[in-house]
């Protein structure tokens, strides 16, 4: 099987993305993975997939729990299945990931200063290579806000001018030695209830020309089709998604109580809830992969 970053490449030069999907128990989990194979099969390929846990996601699930969940069906199954510690705000706890077997892991010290990020960053790319080599580092550059939720306006902060930088981005990744880029290029946390604003896919270019290393665009929930196939085009080749994956298990569950307020199997009512979710998926990973006509 090939590599997480083999993979990333490869999509990369075939103007497709890989979809990231977070998760937070074992239902969502395979919801999504059973949709995802009915989705090769039906295709004749495996497409890969990464799921991502946050540090409250690994808490929810174990650290170590979802590690040996992953391996597992990625074993029985010979998928390509990867597993993502995201946004981790200490070295410690990024380094606790890679101890555990992560995939890929991301340290996210967007709130701290440049220098402080930048030192950090490099502790863990240093520590990776002591202890999991084949373990992808990740960084954040640029703001996008936070908070995987509905927000009311565009975060405070989020414009044109606190877009990543492509010379900047090149330099961060020169001196941290990580093995991908979150950038910011019109793209935020969460959902907007006006509309997310648009993406920036020359942004995307620029950046890509300038550093030559795979490319993640965080904040995925709410952009248009559009902007996914324009970023995708311009370099992106891992799109996360969170917040619509949160809404529609949410709303399912509601839905399915108010259908039947004294049902208390889990399985039944949790039903509408993953559906949803496995939809969602779908819907995503057609169209990264470029699936949909």
């Amino acid at each position: 099987m090939k590599t997480l970053k083999e993979y990333l490449l490869e999509a990369k030069e075939n103007n497709k993305a890989i979809a990231h999907f977070n998760v937070a128990n074992s239902d969502m989990l395979m919801a999504i993975f059973n949709r995802v194979q009915k989705i090769s099969q039906d295709v004749g390929e495996k497409i890969p997939v990464v799921i991502g846990v946050s540090e409250g996601e690994r808490d929810a699930f174990g650290v170590t729990q979802i590690v040996d969940y992953i391996n597992s069906l990625r074993n029985e199954y010979d998928y390509p299945i990867f597993l993502n510690a995201d946004h981790t705000y200490s070295v410690e706890r990024t380094c606790e990931a890679i101890d555990a077997g992560f995939d890929m892991v991301i340290y996210d010290g967007a709130k701290i200063s440049h220098d402080e990020n930048l030192a950090n960053t490099k502790a863990v790319v240093e520590y990776r290579n002591k202890v999991n080599p084949d373990c992808l580092v990740e960084a954040e550059f640029g703001f996008i806000g936070g908070g995987s939720n509905i927000k009311d306006e565009i975060p405070e902060g989020v414009s044109e001018e606190t877009m990543t930088k492509p010379e900047e981005a090149k330099e961060f990744i020169l001196k941290s030695q990580i093995d991908v880029l979150a950038p910011s290029v019109g793209n935020v946390h969460g959902m907007v209830k006006s509309g997310n604003p648009a993406l920036n896919p020359e942004r995307v270019t620029a950046i890509w020309e300038a550093t030559q290393t795979p490319l993640v665009l965080h904040g995925g929930s709410g952009s248009t089709d559009e902007d996914f196939v324009s970023v995708i085009k311009a370099g992106i080749s891992l799109i996360h998604i969170s917040t619509e994956l949160r809404v529609a298990y949410r709303k399912g569950i509601e839905e399915a109580f108010s259908e039947d307020e004294h049902q208390l199997a889990p399985y039944r009512y949790m039903a509408k809830a993953l559906n949803a979710v496995a939809d969602i998926a779908e819907q995503r990973i057609r169209l990264f992969w470029g699936l949909l006509e």
